[in-house]
Order: structure tokens, then C-alpha cells, then sequence
């Protein structure tokens, strides 16, 4: 009895070295039993693994490890060079450690899935060895700390899955170089903790970085620059924000932390201003560039001007520039409109409309409206003096001027003045007054003309004696006219 339980016990302790030898020391590739190899493309998934093989083919192209228990990833996980090899999964193991020289002899992987692990952190300069990386994937982890140069030498990187971390701070790195820009398509950090978004840096990326650059589900504070970010991202249909529409939420101030939807800051919160998309304002005489900001690069532009104008290279104002851009200047009043970008590509044709809007006037300067202000003031002054002049300065018609020889004419017979001075020639000439029925008529007429209401019985008095006078003379006086 006793051999035999010596025997159970050394069978055991057997087992547990066995054991203890899987988890510490790696074991060769085995395409028989635990892997399945074909060509080169080797699969260990699901096979309890708790290192990564040892004594890989070096024309191993595809490495998948993914749904095992891999825990650590050592600088000499591989020996030798792995020039071959572009796709490596390591998804799914409980990954909490990755050595800053994990990668440099597998320089060539174009995509990396380290997603659903427990990795915390990413130091410096980890994935600089990747230089032909364009797809990595991070989502799923618990990744607080992003060393600023962990992403260093990403110069292909197209596609980078970061959602449903507890990441703090935007990877602005990854959108600040220009070279990276031209190949970024993919950026998700969707998911985390970051409260700080940098907006005017995201505002003047490229429209097709921002068709596929997923910030929603992050606590960030309701602002209204915030709302005019998503807005008019929703308005030029970039799928980052229409996929997404209702998750893009914000915090509000106070102890109660409530969230808010972005696009209601307009409605209920901040009353945010309305969201048009590509109004230009500009005023005339300046020159004015256009963007045509596309989802998809490589594609064919063409620009229609206000009133349905082709744009050709006769054109005298408007002029296409490298890359599609449209400058049109300088400006005047009849540039103000809609121009429309045409853009056609192989996935699809897009159409974008730049409102402008031409004001009327120049800006050159506040000289230049100081001397319209002066301008005007003086001409104002000159118009009131002008009036003074006319009203107290008009020539002297009174008799003592010189030159007049008239008597003075008492006010009341302004209205007989020609009368009197008719009268006063003939008297002149003929040494004598106009006979009394001449006299008399032109006084009963006179007086009717400037009664101020020639209507009553003092009228057909009148009428009645003009007619006796008429009747008696033998003919009618007609007016007289001077």
C-alpha cells in the first residue's frame, strides 16, 4: 500500500512539472495536435496556450493566437526573423504585459489585434519597429496611459481601434502630421474617458479624417463650440457623427454630472446658434479660396458657378487650384452666390455648396472707414451751410437798395402789384388814368381774385354788375394778363 501511494504522488508531482513547464518555458509549434497549419497560415486558436510557440516557419504569413491565455509577450517570443509575417492575433488571451522590443523581428505585420486583453498601459516608442503597420487594434482593454511617442514611426497606420478603454487624453499625435494624415482613414476612441477634446485642431482636419473619427461616449463638457463641431460635421453627412448621432453626449455642469445630447445644446441648454455649413463672407476687392473638403481622396473636381457658370480657363475672377480648390478674386458684388464642387470618385460622387456672401464695401484697414466716416461728415457740413446761405443770405429786394426805384408796397397788395404798376405805366405815358369803367373792372376783378373764398352772394352781385357792364358797352372786357 505504501509503494502504490508513493507511486500516485510521484505520478502528480509529475503532472504539476508538466504544468508548471507549459506556463513558464514555450513548446514547439505542434501542427498536429494543438495547431492547424496550412501553407502559411498557422492557427492555434482555442488550444489553452499559455506562450506563443516556439520554432515557427519563417515563411509564416499569418499567426493567429488568438482565445488562449497568453499572458505575456517576451522580447524573444521569436528568435529569428519573421520577414514574412503581416498578420499576427493575439485577441482574447488576458494580455497584461507587452515588452518595448516585442515587435522587432516581425517588422513587417500590417495588422495587429491586441484587442480584448488587460493591457494598462503602452510605452514609448513600442510600435516604432512597425513601419508597414496600417491596421492595430487596441478596443477592449483597460489601457489608462498612452506614452506620447508609443505611436512613433505609425507612418502607414490607416486604421487604429482604441474604443472602450479608460484612456484620458485624445492621441492628438496621431492627427498632427501631415504625412500620417495622408493615409489615416480609421481613429475610434469612442468609449473612454477623455474630457478634453482639442476642437480647433479636429475642426481643421480633412474631411475624410473626420468621416472616420469616432470621439462619441466620452464625458467631455457641453460647450457650444462642442455643438458647432458635431453640427457641422452632421450637416457635411460625415458617418463618424451620422452613425452615431444620438450616442454624441455631453456633461453639464454641476454635482450632478446629467448628460445632454449634442445636438440639442441649440434647443435646450447653451442655445447654441444655428449650424450652416460652408457660408463664406468676404468683402470686395479680396481674393477668396473655396475648399472642396471630400470624404475620399483621389477624386475628380469640377466646380459650377452662381448663375449655373461652368467654370472654364477663361474665366477672369475664378481660378482652380491644385489639389480642387477654387480662388475667385478680386471680388465684387455680382460673386456672391452658390458655387457647387462636383466630386467623383471610384466608391461614390459627392456634392458639396460653398454659400458667398459679398458685402459691399472694402476692407482695407480702419483707415479706410475713417476716411468713408470723414467723407461723409464733411458733406453733411457743406449741405447745412448750403441752407444757411439760402435762408438768411438770399439778395436784397427792399427799395433802399441800389439799383431799385420803386416805392416800397405795403404787404396787403402783393396780390394787386400788377395792377398798380400797369396802372402807373399808362398814367406815365399818357398823362392820365385809365377811364373809370376800365378802372372799376379791373377792381371788381381783382377783388374776386383775391377773395380767399369767391363763393357766395357777393359773387352774383359782382356777375350780375359785369353783366350790365357788358350789356352797355356792347362787348365783354376779357382778363387782362401780364
Amino acid at each position: 500500500m505504501l509503494w502504490r501511494n508513493c507511486f500516485f504522488v510521484v505520478l502528480s508531482l509529475l503532472s504539476m512539472t508538466r504544468t508548471v513547464t507549459a506556463q513558464f518555458f514555450a513548446t514547439p509549434l505542434d501542427c498536429r495536435k494543438s495547431c492547424l497549419c496550412a501553407s502559411n497560415i498557422i492557427s492555434c486558436s482555442k488550444t489553452n496556450l499559455t506562450q506563443i510557440p516556439t520554432e515557427l516557419p519563417a515563411f509564416t504569413a499569418v499567426l493567429d493566437l488568438s482565445f488562449n491565455s497568453i499572458s505575456r509577450v517576451k522580447a524573444d517570443w521569436t528568435p529569428h526573423r519573421l520577414g514574412r509575417l503581416h498578420t499576427l492575433q493575439l485577441s482574447h488571451n488576458g494580455l497584461y504585459f507587452l515588452s518595448t522590443e516585442a515587435f522587432v523581428y516581425v517588422t513587417r505585420l500590417r495588422l495587429l489585434d491586441l484587442s480584448s486583453n488587460n493591457l494598462k498601459q503602452l510605452d514609448e516608442f513600442i510600435f516604432e519597429p512597425l513601419e508597414h503597420l496600417e491596421v492595430l487594434l487596441l478596443y477592449n482593454n483597460r489601457i489608462t496611459q498612452i506614452d506620447r511617442s508609443a505611436f512613433a514611426g505609425l507612418m502607414n497606420l490607416q486604421k487604429l481601434y482604441m474604443s472602450n478603454n479608460q484612456v484620458s487624453r485624445f492621441p492628438l499625435e496621431l492627427v498632427k502630421e501631415r504625412s500620417r494624415l495622408e493615409t489615416l482613414k480609421l481613429l475610434d476612441v469612442s468609449g473612454n474617458k477623455i474630457k478634453n477634446l482639442p476642437l480647433n485642431d479636429l475642426q481643421e482636419l480633412p474631411a475624410w479624417v473626420k468621416n472616420g473619427l469616432y470621439f462619441h461616449r466620452n464625458p467631455v463638457p457641453c460647450s457650444c463650440d462642442l455643438y458647432d463641431l458635431v453640427a457641422r460635421w452632421f450637416n457635411m453627412e460625415l458617418s463618424s457623427v451620422v452613425d452615431y448621432r444620438d450616442e454624441h453626449s455631453c456633461v453639464m455642469p454641476g454635482p450632478a454630472k446629467n448628460k445632454l445630447a449634442v445636438m440639442d445644446l441649440n434647443k435646450v441648454y447653451l442655445n447654441c446658434s444655428e449650424v450652416t455649413v460652408m457660408n463664406r463672407e468676404s468683402f470686395l476687392e479680396q481674393f477668396l479660396v473655396l475648399d472642396c473638403d471630400t470624404r475620399q481622396k483621389n477624386v475628380v473636381k469640377s466646380w459650377v458657378l452662381p448663375r449655373n457658370i461652368l467654370l472654364s480657363p477663361a474665366h477672369k475672377t475664378a481660378l482652380m487650384l491644385d489639389g480642387g480648390s477654387l480662388q475667385i478674386g478680386p471680388l465684387t458684388a455680382e460673386d456672391s452666390g452658390v458655387y457647387t464642387c462636383y466630386a467623383t470618385g471610384e466608391a461614390f460622387n459627392e456634392t458639396l455648396y460653398v454659400t458667398v456672401l459679398v458685402f459691399n464695401g472694402t476692407m482695407s484697414g480702419g483707415l479706410e472707414n475713417l476716411k468713408t466716416a470723414y467723407t461723409t461728415l464733411v458733406g453733411c457740413l457743406i449741405t447745412l451751410v448750403l441752407v444757411l446761405i439760402y435762408l438768411y443770405l438770399t439778395p436784397c429786394r427792399c427799395p433802399c437798395c441800389p439799383g431799385q426805384d420803386l416805392e416800397k408796397i405795403d404787404p396787403r397788395d402783393s396780390l394787386h402789384s400788377s395792377t398798380v404798376s400797369i396802372a402807373n405805366r399808362a398814367q406815365g405815358e399818357t398823362g392820365q388814368a385809365f377811364s373809370y369803367k376800365h378802372v372799376g373792372f379791373m377792381d371788381e376783378q381783382l377783388k374776386q381774385n383775391g377773395r380767399l373764398n369767391p363763393i357766395g352772394e357777393e359773387d352774383e352781385e359782382w356777375q350780375g354788375e359785369a353783366t350790365e357792364r357788358g350789356t352797355s358797352s356792347g362787348h365783354r372786357y376779357s382778363p387782362m394778363v401780364v
